[in-house]
């Protein structure tokens, strides 16, 4: 998710796709079993942005982590890139930043050496996707930076490496994002036309904008949503989400009533806690959470699409280990 603080702060985010069974496959479909077992490389050149350092990011990952990641049977690392300071001055023949993309080329390519796929994951952080909402300029900007970039990469394998459109796309306006996204792939797919892309709904790659996507004509994309429900859960003590979240704690996972009274008397107003209580009243277990997976790989059946879920998680801090694991 595109907020202040990183997902790796929660419990190993995960990538799992759900293999849609396709009446005439596309290349997509084989492609995507490269991302069955993947993994977030968070907060290292994105989600960051008061320090993009080459002294930071050789220390936050490095080579050994990347070999870990490997040995540990990761099939996938999804690499989520600032394009800020990719874009930011001084410039190379390419418009971008030497010393930045130097360094996401070494990654990219340690990552390959290890036969494992990449994610290359536009993840912008401050005002560049409320920019994109609001300016054709804007957009512009994004797609030129899409040019550039799916042309540096289009020479590394196509098998393995991936393009991301964008992480979570925070558009209201469905319709807006759909032309911005089909723009996007026209734009990749002509600087790399053997490559596969990764595309998501509206409004934070959520299930509800995922389903309210119309599937483009391009054939080798991958269709990609986020897995955080219920937020109540995954979300407590988080500081970048709703507002009321920053003070829950020890919430459980299935929920309880029994445990309802110590929640709410964690909240503020009377607001928080009858939003709160939804929770403990939903029924919230495996069964539910079943069913919504379900409903996305029908989708993905009727559609014949390949389907990808490459962020989900609970915010480790606030979130006992029992309740996690299930």
């Amino acid at each position: 998710m595109n907020r202040r603080h990183s997902l790796l702060s929660f419990l190993l985010v995960a990538v799992t796709c759900i293999i849609a069974s396709a009446q005439q496959p596309s290349i997509a479909f084989e492609r995507v079993k490269h991302l069955r077992h993947g993994i977030n490389a968070s907060e290292w050149f994105s989600q960051h942005p008061s320090d993009y350092s080459a002294a930071r990011t050789a220390k936050y990952t490095d080579d050994a982590d990347l070999a870990l990641m490997a040995k540990l049977g990761f099939d996938s690392v999804r690499l989520s890139i600032d394009p800020v300071p990719l874009e930011a001055d001084p410039h190379n023949a390419e418009g971008f930043n030497p010393d930045f993309l130097a360094r996401l080329d070494h990654v990219v390519d340690t990552v390959l050496s290890h036969n494992m796929a990449i994610q290359i994951d536009i993840h912008p952080e401050g005002d560049y996707k409320k920019d994109i909402r609001t300016s054709d300029e804007a957009v512009t900007r994004f797609l030129n930076l899409w040019q550039r970039l799916a042309t540096h990469y289009a020479t590394r394998s196509p098998d393995l490496t991936f393009f991301e459109v964008m992480n979570e796309p925070e558009l209201t306006d469905r319709t807006h994002w759909a032309l911005v996204q089909s723009r996007a792939v026209e734009v990749i797919r002509k600087a790399a036309p053997q490559h596969t892309i990764i595309v998501s709904g509206a409004n934070w790659s959520s299930l509800p904008d995922f389903f309210a996507l119309q599937p483009l004509a391009d054939q080798n994309l991958i269709y990609n949503f986020h897995f955080y429900d219920p937020h109540t859960f995954t979300h407590q003590g988080a500081t970048w989400s709703t507002s009321w979240f920053r003070y829950t704690h020890d919430i459980p996972y299935p929920a309880t009533e029994d445990s309802m009274p110590a929640v709410l008397a964690q909240l503020p107003d009377a607001f928080s806690r009858y939003e709160a209580e939804s929770y403990f009243l939903d029924h919230w277990d495996a069964h539910r959470i079943r069913l919504m997976i379900d409903a996305a790989a029908e989708w993905g059946k009727a559609n014949n699409v390949p389907l990808l879920c490459n962020e989900f998680g609970a915010y480790r801090a606030h979130t006992d280990k029992d309740s996690r694991l299930r």
